[in-house]
């Protein structure tokens, strides 16, 4: 019964948080300053996962230049491989986590953002705090907030395959751009920017 009674309140929280970003002017292309602002991330640590601590959420000495090769379940239970990388040119991988308000408030956005993309790009979202198969009390949230949301891309539960990734992150939500041969291109966005996603979208595409 506590346990059902915490997930009602942080989904009525989430529900909340919504309701207030709806009423509030998007964030400029260029304001990157507030990209980079502690209102628009979460660090990892604010969650107090297991999941966090056992990828090394820690600053790294840089991020790789390539996804790891992994295995893993999305949130239906459907097994996903980096080959999901090679079904389009471009995916934007948005790491978040269950625990992170900014994440939450950016994600009916880019749920209208994928259903408007092109042909050639996809977004992929990864949760970091799902702890294994038994962690229903993170898995069900996820699924909640990604319903309420409106989302319809895949969100990949993160496992110890993403540690080289994983490791490197410290604040969520953090966006990468990896093209079809699971490259990492570009630069990470961290904080919720979804106008900076699309500029980098746009003018990726432009320069191919």
């Amino acid at each position: 019964m506590r346990q059902k009674n915490k997930l009602l309140r942080v989904t009525s929280m989430f529900l909340i948080t919504v309701l207030l970003t709806a009423g509030c002017g998007k964030a400029s292309v260029n304001d990157t300053d507030k990209a980079k602002s502690p209102e628009s991330a979460v660090s990892v640590s604010e969650g107090n996962t297991e999941e966090a601590e056992k990828s090394g959420s820690n600053a790294g000495t840089g991020i790789p230049s390539q996804m790891p090769s992994f295995t893993a379940k999305d949130l239906d239970g459907n097994t996903v491989t980096e080959d999901i990388f090679g079904e389009k040119d471009l995916t934007v991988v948005n790491i978040w986590g269950t625990f992170c308000p900014p994440c939450i408030a950016e994600m009916p956005e880019l749920g209208e953002w994928a259903d408007a993309m092109p042909d050639n790009v996809q977004i992929v979202g990864l949760i970091i705090d799902i702890s294994g198969d038994e962690d229903t009390k993170h898995h069900d949230l996820a699924v909640t907030i990604t319903e309420t949301a409106g989302v319809k891309y895949t969100n990949i539960i993160a496992n110890t395959d993403f540690n080289d990734i994983l490791k490197w992150v410290v604040g969520v939500p953090t966006t990468l751009f990896v093209d079809q041969n699971g490259a990492i291109v570009g630069e990470p966005i961290v904080g919720a920017n979804v106008e900076g996603y699309k500029t980098f979208v746009e003018e990726y595409l432009d320069e191919q």
